[in-house]
């Protein structure tokens, strides 16, 4: 086959003319512009579209197709202006009825005339660059109705009137709206826009303006919220019906403009009913109203967080500047506690945990619990109390509650080191005298501050259960080496290591001769086991149990100081002692040795022995006998325990002036380590640098900083440069 020889086939044009009749076009123009009229006048059923479609079809075949095009205009143009008359006779309601009908005519005849129109639609139009048969359509309903001069403003009229009535309470028909309003998205994005939308916004701006002006002079902030929140529901809900999708966000905003923002700070400012009557009366929704409302304008969140952070640091310092309120450390931080609570509830339940608002609390809080210097103290003072007796019979997921909350409240804490002094003194109490109410938690709480601060905060806090620890296996060890001590006075010795514990001066005291002898042979005992070490006897820290028997032999177990024990157990051999001789007998200096007389003598129901004269003080001339008539209904009796209390105002300096010798090395530290890696810096920004390292324990005064420095420069850590004395060197 491929031998064959190949064949070229070639079509050639029909050769015949065909002669077109010279009134073709006019006849065939006339037959479709019948089927038009037919078509608008709702008299179509007779008509044959396929013969239209072919007529139509050949008047373009034969370059027709501009008579056809200006022919399909001007006859739609022509039927158009009928209709517009029509509308333009209707009256009242009838109005947008007569408009809408007409439109869904217009409409469907659209549609048959695009269908009859196909050819000319996709060969001649196309070629041309004219408008397509529908958008023509829409255009000339534009052109001829909706912008006649008749229709245009009393269409827009009615329709914001009926917007009107429905938002002073009248029922409208929403489908019909709904139809105008399709109609114009129909016709075009801007014809929505220029026709409707702008005069609408403009409207909807002014009927704001106005009723908002007449809300606030009439109602209270709550109520007005709940007014303008509605508003917008109705808005969206409005919009949902016969408007625009795209229109939502451009209704809200004016209604929000009008509304909220035009009125922010008299509404958040607005007397006894504003946002502080709002935090202050817990008004949760309300709040979370406001919030919500707020944050769709500018500003909006960040004006109603300045007034609550206004309020909450001058609520705040009301609260930690009053003496009276900070007469009582427990009541004084479980009082920040609770507004704490307050406000982390509000910006969970009202505020959404909204971040922002979270740390303008969290700075409120730093600001004014550092305005009391004491508050460190106080903070020290509650988880005391609360360890010695406040967690009894609580559950331990709501002991870790309430540890985290002090843990909240020691995070604000800008001088960390002072509360870390109090908490090691109270500590100390708590384990000495045996009063923690659980162990799990004194150690649960140790964690979280090693979390918070690192090793070295808590290394000596630690230390001192392993003290106590240690030293219930030494005392098996020294009754296990002497069994005959097993009658007798029992003695418990805890062993503190001197670097782990506050630091107490060791106060003299005459221990009775039964005890001493026991103190003795444990002295004996410890050396013997450890070697190099020294012990010192701390009597004023300890604690006793005495067996006493009263006048008609009533028989009671006494708990009380190893002070009070030294005094108690001279009366064994004496019925009468004045003070001189006790004074003399167990040498206790004068203050300690009046409290513990005064603990003894004068306390109600814990008067163990009578003071002549009786009187509240403890005079130097008196005379002690013991109480023959003490009873109580308890066989154990606890006299003068050991509570934390206040510091006195010398004993406050006292822990200020060691706090502030601690932070001497740790100053030194923190520059020579920067010193080290800068190798040269300016003072400044020493300062500056040092001051944040030790942020996380201390807010370090700037003063102090400079004395260190020049401290170290003595000591030829660090050198001043020759030409600029502002510079330092480290030297290595």
């Amino acid at each position: 086959m491929s031998n064959q020889k190949k064949r070229n086939f070639q079509i050639e044009a029909f050769k015949h003319r065909v002669v077109v009749d010279p009134k073709y076009a006019e006849k065939t123009w006339l037959i479709i512009e019948r089927a038009i009229h037919q078509i608008y006048n709702q008299d179509a059923s007779g008509l044959s579209f396929e013969e239209l479609y072919r007529n139509a079809y050949n008047m373009v075949l034969h370059k027709f197709g501009e008579k056809l095009y200006t022919g399909f205009i001007a006859t739609m143009t022509g039927h158009l202006k009928e209709k517009a008359k029509l509308i333009e006779a209707a009256q009242g309601g009838a109005f947008l009825e007569e408009l809408n009908k007409k439109w869904n005519e217009h409409n469907k005849a659209l549609e048959m005339i695009r269908d009859i129109l196909m050819y000319m639609d996709r060969t001649y139009i196309e070629s041309t660059k004219k408008p397509h048969v529908h958008p023509m359509g829409l255009s000339l309903w534009r052109d001829n109705v909706v912008h006649s001069s008749k229709i245009h403003t009393r269409l827009l009229n009615t329709l914001l009137d009926l917007v009107h009535k429905e938002r002073t309470g009248e029922v409208i028909d929403r489908g019909l709206v709904r139809n105008v309003t399709k109609m114009f998205m129909d016709l075009g994005e801007s014809v929505y826009q220029d026709d409707f939308e702008k005069p609408f916004l403009e409207a909807s701006s002014e009927f704001y303006k106005v009723e908002s002006q007449e809300f606030i002079e009439s109602c209270d902030c709550g109520d007005y919220l709940k007014k303008a929140e509605k508003r917008l529901t109705e808005e969206i809900d409005r919009v949902g019906h016969y408007l625009d999708a795209k229109s939502e966000d451009k209704i809200t905003s004016v209604v929000e403009r009008e509304m909220i923002a035009n009125h922010m700070q008299r509404l958040v400012h607005m007397e006894n009913s504003g946002l502080v009557n709002m935090l202050l009366n817990d008004k949760y929704e309300d709040l979370g109203r406001m919030y919500n409302l707020f944050r769709r304008v500018t500003n909006g969140l960040a004006t109603v967080r300045d007034v609550m952070t206004s309020h909450l640091r001058e609520m705040g310092k009301q609260l930690v500047t009053d003496p009276e309120k900070s007469k009582d450390p427990v009541e004084f931080v479980q009082r920040l506690l609770d507004e704490r609570d307050k406000y982390d509830k509000i910006i969970s339940t009202a505020f959404g945990n909204d971040k922002t608002f979270q740390n303008a609390s969290n700075s409120s809080f730093e600001y004014f619990i550092n305005l009391n210097a004491r508050s460190p103290e106080f903070i020290s003072l509650f988880v005391d109390d609360k360890l010695r007796k406040g967690l009894k019979g609580i559950a331990d997921v709501d002991v870790e509650v309430i540890l985290d909350k002090v843990m909240m409240l020691f995070r604000y804490l800008q001088e960390k080191d002072v509360f870390e002094k109090y908490y090691k003194q109270h500590l100390a109490k708590r384990l000495l005298s045996g009063k923690t109410v659980s162990e799990d938690a004194e150690k649960s709480l140790i964690v979280k501050l090693k979390t918070e601060c690192g090793y070295q905060f808590t290394s000596k806090l630690e230390g001192m259960f392993t003290d106590m620890k240690t030293s219930e296996d030494t005392m098996r060890g020294f009754y296990g080496s002497h069994p005959e001590l097993s009658e007798g006075p029992t003695l418990v010795v805890q062993v503190l290591t001197t670097g782990s514990w506050p630091t107490q001066p060791a106060v003299p005291c005459n221990l009775p001769a039964e005890v001493s002898v026991l103190c003795e042979k444990f002295r004996s005992y410890y050396l013997g086991t450890h070697t190099g070490r020294r012990l010192s006897w701390q009597t004023n820290m300890g604690t006793a149990d005495i067996k006493a028997v009263f006048g008609k032999g009533q028989k009671h177990e006494l708990n009380v100081s190893t002070f009070q024990m030294c005094v108690l157990m001279l009366f064994n051999n004496s019925e009468r002692l004045s003070y001189k001789e006790i004074e003399q007998a167990t040498e206790i200096p004068a203050p300690e040795l009046k409290r513990c007389l005064q603990s003894l003598a004068c306390v109600k129901g814990k008067n163990v022995i009578k003071k002549e004269p009786m009187s509240k003080d403890i005079g130097e001339d008196d005379l002690f006998v013991v109480n023959d008539k003490f009873t109580s209904k308890f066989y154990k009796v606890k006299i003068g325990t050991v509570v934390a209390q206040k510091e006195t105002e010398p004993e406050k300096q006292e822990t200020r002036q060691r706090v502030e010798e601690d932070r001497k090395p740790q100053i030194e530290a923190a520059i020579v380590r920067i010193m080290k890696s800068r190798k040269i810096l300016d003072h400044n920004n020493i300062i500056a640098e040092v001051t944040k390292q030790l942020q996380p324990r201390f807010l370090a005064n700037p003063t102090e900083i400079k004395k260190r420095i020049e401290s170290l420069i003595e000591r030829d850590f660090l050198e001043r440069d020759n030409t600029d004395r502002k510079l330092y060197r480290y030297l290595a």
